[in-house]
């Protein structure tokens, strides 16, 4: 026992902690703080038990937030999951609804003027980056506006940085549309918006939908305030 204990002594007068002492002895740290009691510790010593124990508190607090991360993922992924299900199968009315939604968020709607009087002639036009709005936006057109196919008009709108082939085959594959309905492509961003958004945000730009058709123009703008009106 004089053995241990004069083992454990030397171990604290190096700085060691008492789980340390306890890991490589065995003796229980209740034991080690009698011996230890009345013990003076150098400045090194002591500066190692400090450093030590930011260590683990820091490490603890990684350690916790890790976890923290692991739970509100796994809580993100339920929530997901459970709001997923609530959505049953499409049909026409919903996606009525759903292209009605789009357009009033993402459409454009402000009517043409000239010289004080409103123009005649209005065209459908609709932009968004997301594939899968795009896609969903087309079918509104199509399912529910009846709009011919052929009559739909598409505009890429790309970052200098994009391969414009490479970003055709996405939006071709996006809008299932053949190559002779996309416009020529166009590099509108701005200086200024190069320098708020980060360089690769949007990997394949953005895409303008077009119908030229007043009628069903005027049509969509009545569906959102028939949305409006039922709120």
């Amino acid at each position: 026992m004089n053995a241990v204990r004069a083992s454990a002594f030397k171990m604290r007068i190096q700085g060691k902690s008492y789980n340390e002492i306890n890991t490589a002895l065995g003796v229980p740290k209740s034991t080690l703080s009698g011996w230890f009691s009345n013990m003076v510790l150098s400045d090194t010593a002591e500066a190692r038990l400090k450093a030590r124990v930011v260590r683990g508190t820091r490490h603890a607090f990684l350690k916790r937030n890790k976890m923290q991360t692991k739970h509100a993922e796994a809580r993100a992924k339920l929530s997901q999951g459970e709001g997923k299900k609530r959505i049953k199968k499409l049909n026409n009315n919903d996606l009525l609804l759903i292209g009605a939604a789009l357009y009033w968020a993402e459409g454009y709607k402000r009517l043409k003027i000239r010289e004080g009087k409103e123009r005649m002639d209005h065209k459908i036009g609709f932009v968004n980056a997301d594939g899968q709005m795009i896609f969903i936006f087309i079918r509104f057109l199509q399912e529910v506006l009846k709009v011919p196919t052929d009559r739909i008009r598409v505009n890429m709108r790309l970052y200098p940085h994009i391969n414009e082939a490479e970003a055709l085959s996405y939006w071709m594959n996006v809008t299932r549309l053949p190559k002779q309905q996309f416009w020529k492509t166009t590099y509108p961003i701005s200086s200024a918006s190069k320098k708020i958004r980060p360089f690769n945000r949007l990997p394949w730009g953005t895409l303008q939908i077009e119908v030229c058709d007043t009628k069903k123009f005027h049509h969509i703008l009545g569906l959102i305030e028939g949305v409006k009106a039922k709120l």
